[in-house]
C-alpha cells in the first residue's frame, strides 16, 4: 500500500492539535513548547497503546470533562490513566487548555474559557465514533446485554401488570379527580393545557399518573383509525431474507396479522389479484415467524444490534408507523412536543438550557429495548393496542440460533419502535407535569428528551418507575453543559466536535469519498486548516483532482482547492448553455426486474402515491396532497444504502 494514500491517525490529530493551539495562540503563553510536549506524549501513547488510545482513552477523558462541566463529578486524571500536573487533578496532556477550564480540584472555574472547551472536546472526541471492525467479544457482549434486558423486562412487566390492576380498581372506586384537562391550542392563546390542580408535594401516585397518561393518549388517538393505512415495504433487510421485488411475493403471512388486517384488503391489490392467487392462499396465514437479530457497525465501542422483522410484519408496520407519525406531527397536543423528522427544537432547547440552566437534557439508555409490551398495554387505548400488537414480533432469533421470547414492545428495527417510544415517554411526563409551562417545555425526539430543570428529578423518577432507564452519563441536569440530538452546548455556545465515523479507504470508495470530503469541509468551517490540508492531500492522492464549491457543481466538492488542483477536463454543453467538467460523483445503482403484473400494481399502490394527511381539528384542511402523476417505475429499484463512484460530466 502506498504510504501517501494511507491514513496516519497520529498525523491527523497532530495537525488538528496544531490548529487548536494556533487558534488560541493569542491567549496562550509558551505556545510552541506546550504544543511540542503534547504531541510527544500523544505519539508515545499511540505507539504503546495503538488506536485504542484515540478511540477509547481520549474519549473517556472527554466524558469526564463533560461531567465536570455538568457539576456532577470533578475530573481526576489519575483515575483515567493520565499523569496529573503537580499539585493538581488535571492531566499534563493538554494541560494548557484544561487549566483554562477547570480548577486544580477538577471542578469548573467561575468563568471557564468556552473556546478552550470547544477546542479540547474536538481533540478528545475526534475518533470516538470511528467505525472500526468489532471483535467477537464485543459482538457477544451486545448479544448478552440484549438477552439480559429481556430478563429484566420480565420482572418489570409483572410489576406493570399489577399496576394496571391497581389502576382499574382506582378508577372504579374514584371518580376522575380534577388533575388536568387538555384542550386544543386553537382554543387558548397561551397554551393547550389548562391546569386545574397543582400536584401536592410528595411522591407521585403512579395510578393517577397512569390514568392521566391514558387520557392524553386517548385524546391524541381519538380520531386515529389503525386500518386507514397504506402498507409498504421498508428499505431494510427482513427476517425472511427477501430482497427487492421478492418482498411482494407473499410466501407467508401470519394469522395474527390477518385477524386485524385481512389478506384481501391489505396484502393484495384487488379482488382480481386475490382470485388469481387463490391457489396460494392455503399456504398463507399459518405460521408466525420470529424476527431475526443482526449486528451492524456502530462505532469504535462495538456493533449495534437491530432486529430484522418478518416481511409481513414490516409491510403493516411501515404503513401504521407512517400514519401515526403524520397524526402526531399535526395533532395540537403533540405537534409542538413530539418530533420525528425535525431535530431543531431539541437542539435549540439544549442550546437555550446551556445558557440559562432552565432546561435539562435527558437521554434514555437502551430506550428501544426498555419500552415493554406491558407498558404499551397499560397506557394505550385498548382498541389501538390490539392493532399494534397484531403486527408485533413476539420472538427473535439470536445469531446462535436460539429463539428468544420478547417482553419489549418492539426492538430497534421495527418501524413502530420510534413513534410508540416517543408517545410513551411524552404521555408519562405530560401526565405528571405540575403546570402548563412545564408541559409545553417537554420536547421528545426518540430517546432525547428536554424538560425544565426543576422537573428533571421527577422526570427521571417517573420514567424509571415505568421500567425505562436513564443514561446518567449523557443526561445533563446541573451546570451549563447540555447535549441533545447532536447539539453539544455550553453557556449558549455550540461546542459540538467533528467526529470521524467512516473508515478511510486507500482504494476508491463512494462512502469514503463522500464522507471524507464532508469531514474536510467541516474542518475548514472551524478554521482547522492544517487538518483540512492533510485530508485534502489524502483525497488527491487517491482520487486526483477534486472540484471546489466555487465551481458550483452538483457533486461532492471541497471548500477550497488551488487552481492547479482543480479538474482540467471540460466541455461546453450547448443544451444547458453551461460549461461542464468531468468529475467524480455518486450514483445510486438501479436494478430493473420483470415482476408479475399484480405485484407491479401492488407496489404502485404502496409506493407510487403519496397518502394525503387529514387534520382532525380542521376538517376542511388537507395537509399534503396525493400525486398519482409523479414519475415512478414499478420495475426499477434502487438498492438502498448503496452508491457507486463514477466519473461524469457536471
Amino acid at each position: 500500500m502506498d504510504d501517501n494514500k494511507s491514513l496516519d491517525k497520529y498525523k491527523l490529530i497532530a495537525a488538528l492539535t496544531s490548529d487548536v493551539f494556533t487558534s488560541l495562540g493569542s491567549v496562550l503563553t509558551n505556545n510552541t513548547k506546550a504544543l511540542r510536549l503534547d504531541l510527544r506524549k500523544i505519539h508515545r501513547r499511540v505507539c504503546a497503546e495503538g488506536d485504542g488510545f484515540l478511540t477509547k482513552t481520549l474519549p473517556r477523558l472527554a466524558k469526564a470533562l463533560d461531567k465536570a462541566l455538568a457539576e456532577e463529578i470533578p475530573l481526576n486524571s489519575a483515575e483515567l490513566g493520565f499523569k496529573p500536573q503537580p499539585g493538581s487533578k488535571l492531566p499534563i496532556l493538554f494541560g494548557t487548555l484544561f487549566n483554562r477550564i477547570l480548577k486544580t480540584d477538577g471542578t469548573p472555574l467561575d468563568t471557564p474559557c468556552v473556546n478552550s472547551i470547544k477546542q479540547i472536546r474536538q481533540l478528545l472526541y475526534l475518533w470516538y465514533k470511528y467505525e472500526l471492525p468489532y471483535s467477537d467479544e464485543q459482538e457477544q457482549h451486545v448479544i448478552t446485554k440484549f438477552a439480559r434486558t429481556e430478563r429484566e423486562l420480565e420482572t418489570v412487566s409483572e410489576r406493570l401488570c399489577r399496576l394496571g390492576t391497581a389502576v382499574t380498581e382506582f378508577i372504579t372506586s374514584h371518580r376522575r379527580s380534577p388533575y388536568t384537562r387538555f384542550i386544543p391550542r386553537t382554543k387558548e392563546k397561551e397554551g393547550y393545557f389548562v391546569t386545574l390542580r397543582e400536584r401536592q408535594e410528595g411522591p407521585y401516585d403512579l395510578r393517577e399518573v397512569t390514568r392521566e397518561a391514558r387520557a392524553i393518549l386517548s385524546d391524541v388517538l381519538a380520531f386515529f383509525d389503525p386500518k386507514d393505512i397504506v402498507p409498504r415495504h421498508g428499505p431494510g433487510a427482513v427476517a425472511t431474507k427477501q430482497q427487492l421485488s421478492e418482498k411482494y411475493q407473499w410466501i407467508n403471512v401470519s394469522a395474527k396479522i390477518t385477524r386485524k388486517y385481512p389478506l384481501d384488503e391489505f396484502f393484495f391489490s384487488s379482488l382480481g389479484h386475490v382470485c388469481d392467487r387463490v391457489d396460494t392462499l392455503a399456504r398463507i396465514g399459518q405460521e408466525d415467524l420470529p424476527a431475526r437479530v443482526c449486528l451492524v457497525p456502530k462505532d469504535s465501542r462495538g456493533p449495534r444490534l437491530i432486529s430484522c422483522e418478518p416481511v409481513d410484519y414490516q409491510w403493516v408496520q411501515q404503513g401504521l408507523a407512517a400514519s401515526l407519525v403524520r397524526l402526531i406531527e399535526h395533532h395540537d397536543l403533540t405537534r409542538y412536543n413530539v418530533f420525528f423528522t425535525d431535530q431543531v427544537p431539541n437542539r435549540v432547547g439544549a442550546l437555550l438550557g446551556s445558557n440559562t440552566g432552565k432546561y435539562a437534557t435527558l437521554d434514555l439508555n437502551e430506550a428501544s429495548d426498555r419500552v415493554s409490551l406491558e407498558l404499551v398495554r397499560l397506557l394505550f387505548p385498548p382498541h389501538i393496542f390490539e392493532y399494534l400488537e397484531s403486527c408485533r414480533s413476539s420472538s427473535t432469533v439470536l445469531p446462535d440460533g436460539l429463539i428468544l421470547p420478547l417482553w419489549k414492545f418492539a426492538p430497534m428495527g421495527s418501524s413502530l419502535c420510534f413513534p410508540i417510544m416517543a408517545l410513551t415517554i411524552f404521555s408519562i411526563l405530560a401526565a405528571a407535569a405540575p403546570d402548563a409551562d412545564t408541559r409545553e417545555s417537554i420536547h421528545v425526539y426518540g430517546d432525547d428528551v428536554i424538560v425544565p430543570t426543576a422537573f428533571a428529578g421527577d422526570a427521571i423518577e417517573l420514567l424509571e418507575s415505568f421500567g425505562l432507564k436513564i443514561n446518567r452519563d449523557k443526561s445533563c441536569i446541573k451546570g451549563f453543559f447540555r447535549e441533545s440530538c447532536g447539539m453539544d452546548a455550553y453557556k449558549g455556545i455550540c461546542v459540538t466536535p467533528v467526529r470521524l465515523r467512516t473508515v478511510w479507504s486507500s482504494s476508491r470508495s463512494p462512502d469514503s469519498y463522500a464522507s471524507w470530503v464532508a469531514y474536510a469541509n467541516s474542518f475548514w468551517d472551524r478554521r482547522y486548516y492544517a487538518a483540512y490540508d492533510y485530508i485534502v492531500g489524502l483525497l488527491h492522492s487517491v482520487y486526483g483532482a477534486i472540484p471546489d464549491e466555487d465551481m458550483n457543481l452538483s457533486c461532492p466538492s471541497l471548500r477550497y482547492v488551488p487552481d492547479d488542483a482543480r479538474p482540467k477536463r471540460s466541455r461546453s454543453n450547448p443544451s444547458l448553455q453551461k460549461r461542464e467538467w468531468l468529475v467524480w460523483d455518486l450514483k445510486s445503482p438501479h436494478v430493473d426486474q420483470t415482476i408479475d403484473g399484480w405485484q407491479m400494481l401492488l407496489r404502485f399502490f404502496a409506493e407510487g402515491m403519496k397518502p394525503a394527511v387529514y387534520d382532525p381539528y380542521d376538517r376542511t384542511t388537507v395537509v399534503g396532497l396525493s400525486n398519482p402523476h409523479q414519475c415512478f417505475s414499478v420495475s426499477s429499484y434502487t438498492r438502498r444504502s448503496t452508491s457507486m463512484l463514477v466519473k461524469r460530466w457536471r
